[in-house]
C-alpha cells in the first residue's frame, strides 16, 4: 500500500485525479477496446480533456457539481467519467434501462446540474432534463466536434474532494447516494492491485453494468490504473463473453454468480468440439473472480470442471469497495470470502456493540481509507452507519480457520438478485400503487442462479384477482427488470406481530413450496 500512500500525499499537494495523472505514463498503450474500436491512453486523455472543456465552458472548476450520465459501457463512458473529474465535478453514473421514475429520483436526489446521454438513452434523459431545466449534453455534442478549445485539464484536486456518487438500496424505501472521494477510490484500487497482482500486461473483460462498484472499480479502474487493457461489452451476452475468451483477447474475468451460471448453460449446449475449445481457452486466463452475491458451491464446482479455475470469491459493497478476498495464490475454500484485503480492517461485532467471541457470528464492520465519505444529503443516516470510525455493513459472518464466511444480511429487507442489491421496501412501495393490491410484503427466496428471487406476498382488495404475469407487466413502468417479483402468493392477511409489523420470516416458507405460489423461471 506504500504506492497508494505516496499517491495520496501527492494529491494532498494538488496533484490531479490519480487515474488521470497515471495515464500520462501509458501513452499509446491500449486502454479500451469496445465495438466501436480500439483506444489508447492518449485517446482517453484527449477525449476527457474535450469533455472537461465542454463542461467548464468559461469556468475554471465545477466545484463538485454533480454530473449525471447514462451511457452504455464503452470508451465514451470512461471519457465522460474522466472529463467530469478533470473539470472538478462529481461523477454520477446512472443505471441503463431503469424506469423514468427511478431515474428522476436519482437525478433529483443528487441535485445534478448536467445530464449526459447517448443515442440509446436520449428520449428519457432529454425529457428529464427538460422538465427540470437542467443542462443536457449528448455524446455527439461532446465528441463529434473538436472545434472547441480542448485545454490540458489538470485541476488541482485534493484527495478529500468528492469524486463519485453511486446509488445503493438501504433499509429505507429509496436508494441512498454513496459518496466516495478521490482518496477513497485510489485506496480501493490500490488494495485490489496489490492483492490480485494487476499489471500492464493484463487484459480484462467487462461484462458488468457501470453503475456499481464491481464494474467501475474492480474492473475498469484497476485496469486503467495499471496501464492494462479493458475490453468492454455494451451489455452482457454469454456467447460474446465466451467468444472473447476463445479468441484469447483477455486474461482476467470478473463477474457475478448469475453470469457464470449463464456461461455454464451456453457451454453445456455447445458441441463437444466447441466445449473442448472453450475449456482450453479458459486455462490461459490467469484469474477469474466472482462477487456481488453468494456463489453457490455447485456453480463453483461445475465451473472448475469446465474451466479448470477455482473462482476467487471476495466480499465488498458500494460503501467500502472490497474488504475480504480469497487468495490469488493458495487454497480458495468454497463458501468463504477469505481474509481482509491490504489496508482494510475488519471485525465482527455483536448486538451489544462488543466484539464477538471466536467462532461466533457477528455483524461485519469495516474501517480503512477506502470506506466512503457519506450518504449524499443524509447526515443523520451517515452518522448512524458508523461506530467510532467503523462502518456497519449490515451483513452477518463467522470466522472459521481464519476465513470469513458470510451468513446473510442483518436486515431481511435487503435482497441480492443477479448481482444487484435492492430494497424490498422500495418494491413494496411501487406494488402498493396497483389498484388491486391492499397490502404487500416482499422477501428474498434463496436461488442458485440468481442468489435470491424477489418474492411478493399480496393481500388483494375485495373480489379482485391478480396473477404474476399481469403484475410483472404492470410493474415494469415503475421497477427495473431485476426488481420485478418472480414469485407470488396471495393471502387473506399478512402475518403481523403485536405492534402490527409484518413477520417476514413467516413468509419465506410459503414460497419455498413450489406448489403454493405462482412463479416464473
Amino acid at each position: 500500500m506504500w504506492r497508494i500512500r505516496r499517491t495520496l500525499r501527492m494529491m494532498s499537494q494538488g496533484v490531479p485525479s490519480p487515474l488521470v495523472y497515471r495515464a500520462y505514463r501509458h501513452g499509446e498503450r491500449i486502454a479500451i477496446v469496445d465495438p466501436r474500436g480500439t483506444y489508447s491512453y492518449k485517446d482517453l486523455l484527449d477525449s476527457s480533456s474535450l469533455v472537461a472543456s465542454k463542461l467548464l465552458e468559461n469556468g475554471e472548476d465545477l466545484s463538485e457539481s454533480r454530473i449525471a450520465f447514462s451511457i452504455p459501457p464503452g470508451f465514451p463512458w470512461a471519457a465522460v467519467q474522466w472529463g467530469v473529474w478533470r473539470a472538478g465535478g462529481v461523477a454520477v453514473p446512472l443505471p441503463l434501462n431503469a424506469p423514468s421514475r427511478e431515474l428522476e429520483y436519482l437525478v433529483d436526489d443528487c441535485g445534478a446540474s448536467t445530464l449526459i446521454y447517448d443515442v440509446h438513452t436520449t428520449p428519457i434523459m432529454a425529457s428529464i432534463a427538460k422538465a427540470r431545466g437542467i443542462h443536457a449534453l449528448s455524446c455527439d455534442q461532446l465528441f463529434s466536434s473538436r472545434s472547441a478549445e480542448s485545454r490540458k485539464m489538470q485541476k488541482e484536486i485534493t484527495a478529500d474532494r468528492r469524486a463519485m456518487i453511486l446509488y445503493t438500496s438501504g433499509t429505507t424505501s429509496l436508494p441512498k447516494g454513496v459518496v466516495t472521494t478521490h482518496a477513497n477510490i485510489a485506496a480501493q484500487i490500490g488494495s485490489l492491485v496489490e492483492a490480485w497482482e494487476w499489471s500492464s500486461d493484463d487484459r480484462v473483460l467487462l461484462c458488468l453494468p457501470l453503475h456499481h462498484v464491481h464494474g467501475i472499480v474492480n474492473v475498469v479502474a484497476c485496469a486503467l490504473w495499471t496501464g492494462a487493457s479493458c475490453f468492454m461489452l455494451p451489455r452482457f451476452d454469454a456467447t460474446a463473453v465466451w467468444q472473447c475468451i476463445a479468441d484469447g483477447a483477455v486474461n482476467l474475468l470478473m463477474a457475478v454468480p448469475t453470469v457464470y451460471a449463464k456461461l455454464i448453460a451456453v457451454w453445456e449446449a455447445a458441441s463437444r468440439e466447441r466445449q473442448a475449445q472453450l475449456s482450453l481457452a479458459c486455462t490461459k486466463l490467469r484469474l477469474m473472480v466472482s462477487g456481488s452475491a453468494a456463489l453457490p458451491v455447485s456453480t463453483l464446482q461445475r465451473w472448475k470442471e469446465i474451466s479448470g479455475h477455482t473462482l476467487l470469491e471476495r466480499y465488498g459493497m458500494t460503501e467500502i469497495g472490497m474488504a475480504l478476498s480469497n487468495p490469488l495464490h493458495g487454497e480458495r475454500v468454497p463458501g468463504t470470502v477469505g481474509r481482509p484485503l491490504p489496508g482494510v480492517e475488519v471485525r465482527l461485532m455483536g448486538e451489544s456493540g462488543t466484539p464477538v467471541a471466536a467462532g461466533q457470528a457477528g455483524e461485519i464492520e469495516v474501517r480503512g481509507p477506502g470506506v466512503f465519505l457519506e450518504y449524499w444529503g443524509k447526515a443523520n443516516v451517515t452518522s448512524a452507519a458508523f461506530r467510532d470510525g467503523w462502518f456497519h455493513t449490515g451483513d452477518t459472518a463467522i470466522v472459521e480457520n481464519g476465513l470469513y464466511r458470510i451468513l446473510g444480511r442483518t436486515s431481511i429487507d435487503i435482497l441480492k438478485t443477479g448481482g444487484h442489491k435492492v430494497s424490498a421496501l422500495e418494491i413494496e412501495e411501487a406494488l402498493r400503487e396497483h389498484p388491486a393490491i391492499a397490502e404487500c410484503a416482499v422477501v428474498g427466496i434463496p436461488d442458485e442462479e440468481w442468489g435470491e428471487r424477489v418474492a411478493a406476498a399480496l393481500v388483494l382488495k375485495s373480489r379482485d384477482s391478480l396473477d404474476l404475469s399481469s403484475l410483472r407487466n404492470w410493474a415494469r413502468n415503475s421497477l427495473a427488470t431485476h426488481k420485478l417479483p418472480s414469485r407470488l402468493v396471495v393471502l387473506d392477511a399478512l402475518p403481523r406481530n403485536a405492534v402490527g409489523k409484518v413477520i417476514k420470516s413467516s413468509l419465506v416458507p410459503l414460497f419455498q413450496n413450489a406448489g403454493a405460489n405462482d412463479s416464473v423461471p
